[in-house]
């Protein structure tokens, strides 16, 4: 099912947005490439600058909060992307836009799993200042509204994941996490690690900062190996090495795998309607949590 309203963040509405925004703080958006259209639309501009884009709606103090981010890393020397130095985020018909400096010239280029490992290990022995207000982790905070305001799901499909999300809620809250409580990225994978015009690894996406049990950074890595097999046995375990703990071996590490797969699932959910192919995916994964399948042929997006 498809819907057409001016909040939809579809390619061309985000193209119009960029225009806007960059009119307003004096960017140049000719030429500008849309990277990636998810949670928000990226697209880097002919100058070294990113601009991210927002659904409808995001929250603004949790995009604020993210430049935040930026400056506090930026002041501990953490190799983390740097957001530029104008008034953001700037709000558009209720779309969101922050403006960042560009990693590299080259494209994305993914840093190692022994990298993601490294930089893992050093943002988790960094102390936030009391002033960023970093939140608390919240793991199921937006998969209500995506299940919710979805007008893809059918009602069975929209039951069975409502009573899926009640499901592991609850085993959530049971959870005994063994490593200390601190500053985590929150969405802490390959994919958010990429490499500079030096080729030395840096952190991006920063909005998912929060604080709460390190394991939920971990935890991507394992399931990206255990799962889905885009990471080899011998990646994995080096990512172990580097960083010094193998959740795998936590005895809640099956109950966070659910967690992260399920919300891997509403997350493409609010992409659903935008091609076939992603509705096809999306299917194919709801499938899979009724019925156990194989997590082997999920596509990464």
């Amino acid at each position: 099912m498809q819907s057409s309203g001016r909040s939809e963040l579809t390619a061309d509405r985000a193209v119009d947005l960029l225009h806007h925004g960059c009119a307003i703080v004096g960017l140049d958006s000719a030429g500008a490439r849309l990277l990636r259209l998810g949670s928000n639309a990226v697209f880097r501009l002919a100058a070294p600058v990113v601009v991210r884009i927002s659904r409808y709606g995001a929250d603004e103090d949790r995009i604020r909060r993210s430049v935040g981010v930026a400056n506090w890393l930026k002041y501990e020397r953490f190799p983390a992307v740097r957001a530029l130095d104008v008034d953001q985020p700037i709000s558009i018909d209720g779309h969101l836009m922050t403006f960042w400096e560009a990693v590299s010239d080259d494209g994305e280029q993914y840093a190692s799993v022994r990298e993601v490992a490294e930089v893992l290990a050093r943002l988790h022995s960094l102390t936030p200042p009391d002033d960023l207000k970093l939140p608390r982790l919240s793991p199921f905070e937006s998969a209500d509204q995506r299940i919710g305001q979805s007008i893809w799901l059918s009602h069975d499909d929209r039951s069975f994941l409502l009573d899926k999300l009640s499901e592991l809620r609850q085993r959530y809250s049971e959870l005994v996490f063994v490593l200390d409580e601190g500053v985590i990225h929150g969405d802490a994978s390959i994919g958010n690690v990429l490499r500079d015009y030096e080729g030395q690894p840096v952190l991006i996406d920063l909005d998912g900062f929060a604080i709460g049990p390190r394991e939920w950074d971990l935890a991507l890595t394992a399931i990206y190996c255990d799962s889905f097999g885009w990471h080899s046995h011998e990646d994995y375990q080096t990512f172990v090495d580097v960083y010094g703990f193998d959740i795998m071996r936590w005895p809640g590490y099956p109950t966070i795998r659910k967690v992260r797969e399920f919300l891997m699932v509403t997350w493409i959910l609010q992409k659903a309607d935008e091609s076939e192919q992603v509705a096809a995916e999306v299917g194919k994964r709801i499938a899979a949590l009724r019925t156990g399948a194989s997590r082997k042929d999920w596509q990464p997006y």
